[in-house]
């Protein structure tokens, strides 16, 4: 794999489950013909009438954190994102799919991005889900859209400058625990914007407001050449040559005539070890086909994983006695995917993390009802012994989102390696007056018992170098030895 980006995006591209088409089509047909039988109408009708006594989705409405307004209009919606002193239109816009279902819920696409499901949830609530994002967002109706929603933005640097400082204000929630006050910094830094400073004066500026923060979902886009993005120090991000010098540092220790089997571009790949130890490599959870999109993104996941996760390797006298998941260069991509590899890790469902969003403008601790996000098991083979998942700080974002849903897993993962990354939120994609995009976190990842790892990432149980000059000129793998050496001998320690 190339050097893998830093961060997510924010829900817009990710993805279902599959089911037994013909399970479900035998079954459509026998509740057809018993509908018939007693005289009832049929589905179809069935839907038609519930939609037509479900709310109606149009109007404005508000999203519970993430600083967004929905604005649905017939087969329209359309986002706009706000703050106190701003509201521009937002970069998510959606068609109406078909006629809404039986519980009123209405399907969008969107162009370049993944479909997103609004469904009812009472006369003045709503709740929107992006497929190929875990969870979803409560909305509330409001009246109207604010008059400035319609009005041309100001492209004065000072009006540019305003709304990043304020959309970090109001939903940036590490302040406090990067030790960093943000008043303090719209002090120091704002005088210095008047209405002839130039664009490369502006971006100087907003990059050296953020990079204090080390954070690798913050961001700001100026156009070509003026792109920066945060990073825990001591991040060296991959070249190609360095990427090179991994995968034949990794290969030298996993063997001499050891066969690899790749799908989604390179980006999975597979090998059985002698002992029967399976290595699982994930260097990331998008981009899996050229076509670029999330359902087809899941379509290749799942032709993997029904390769990788055979009956022969999870029962019987031939199953995998240890399984290494090698994280230790993935750039992240769409949680959704990352839950449904570890619903074939699993015979039994379990918490993956709670998930909460920043929620009040003028109050840092304030957050979403934190929701509960699940894995369930695949209803088809299952691998449930021993894993051990190797991290480091180049596993980032959806990586890191995967490693915390395994933990809850039973028997928990060996982690071995590095900390990993420390980003977990989705990126809260924005725009700025003058047509620059930004982007920051706002949302936190939670164990079972309230703890996330934003910042320090989630650490390993037994700590050893992870692709380090020493490492790679001696071709050694250190991690994945180590992880051999347990599986083999059987031994566990404490994943948490």
């Amino acid at each position: 794999m190339s050097a893998p980006a830093p961060h997510r995006p924010e829900p817009g591209p990710h993805r279902p489950r599959t089911t037994t088409l013909l399970h479900s089509a035998l079954a459509a047909v026998a509740a057809l013909a018993a509908l018939t039988a007693t005289g009832c109408a049929p589905p179809a009708a069935a839907a038609r009438a519930g939609a037509a006594r479900a709310p109606s989705l149009d109007g404005v409405w508000r999203t519970e954190g993430y600083g967004t307004l929905v604005a649905i209009k017939g087969r329209t919606l359309r986002t706009y994102e706000t703050t106190a002193v701003s509201c521009l239109p937002g970069s998510v816009t959606g068609t109406r799919s078909g006629a809404p279902d039986a519980h009123g819920a209405s399907r969008f696409t969107v162009p370049d991005q993944a479909p997103l499901t609004v469904s009812p949830a009472g006369a003045d609530r709503a709740r929107l889900a992006f497929d190929d994002n875990v969870g979803s967002r409560t909305l509330h109706r409001v009246g109207a859209l604010p008059e400035r929603c319609g009005r041309r933005p100001s492209r004065d640097p000072r009006a540019v400058f305003d709304v990043f400082w304020q959309t970090y204000a109001e939903n940036y929630p590490f302040f406090r625990a990067k030790g960093i006050d943000w008043a303090a910094v719209r002090d120091r830094y704002r005088p210095r914007i008047t209405a002839h400073t130039t664009d490369a004066q502006l971006f100087a500026v907003l990059r050296e407001m953020i990079e204090p923060l080390h954070d690798a979902h913050t961001r700001v886009v100026a156009g070509p050449g003026r792109r920066f993005a945060g990073k825990r120090p001591g991040t060296e991000l991959p070249t190609p040559e360095t990427a090179a010098r991994i995968d034949r540092a990794i290969a030298a220790n996993l063997g001499a005539g050891t066969v690899q089997r790749h799908w989604a571009q390179g980006k999975l790949s597979y090998a059985d070890l002698p002992g029967r130890i399976g290595y699982f490599r994930i260097t990331q959870f998008t981009d899996y086909t050229e076509k670029g999109d999330y359902a087809s993104d899941v379509a290749e996941l799942d032709r993997a994983l029904d390769a990788v996760f055979t009956r022969a390797r999870t029962q019987g006298p031939t199953a995998l006695r240890g399984l290494v998941v090698d994280l230790r260069l993935n750039g992240g991509g769409a949680d959704p995917l990352g839950l449904r590899i570890a619903s074939r890790l699993t015979g039994h469902p379990y918490l993956a993390y709670r998930k909460r969003a920043r929620n009040d403008p003028r109050d840092p601790g304030a957050f979403t009802t934190p929701e509960p996000i699940r894995v369930r098991p695949h209803q088809g083979p299952v691998y449930t012994g021993p894993v051990a998942v190797l991290t480091g700080r180049l596993t980032i974002s959806a990586g890191e989102t995967f490693t915390q849903s395994l933990m809850g897993r039973s028997p928990a993962p060996t982690r071995i390696g590095e900390n990993t990354q420390g980003v977990f939120s989705d990126v809260l994609e924005r725009s700025l007056p003058n047509g620059w995009t930004f982007g920051l976190p706002n949302e936190e990842f939670l164990t079972a018992e309230g703890r996330t790892f934003d910042g320090p990432g989630i650490p390993p149980a037994l700590a050893t170098p992870v692709f380090t000059e020493a490492e790679l000129a001696a071709r050694r793998d250190s991690a994945l030895t180590r992880a051999r050496e347990l599986l083999a001998h059987g031994a566990r320690v404490s994943g948490q």
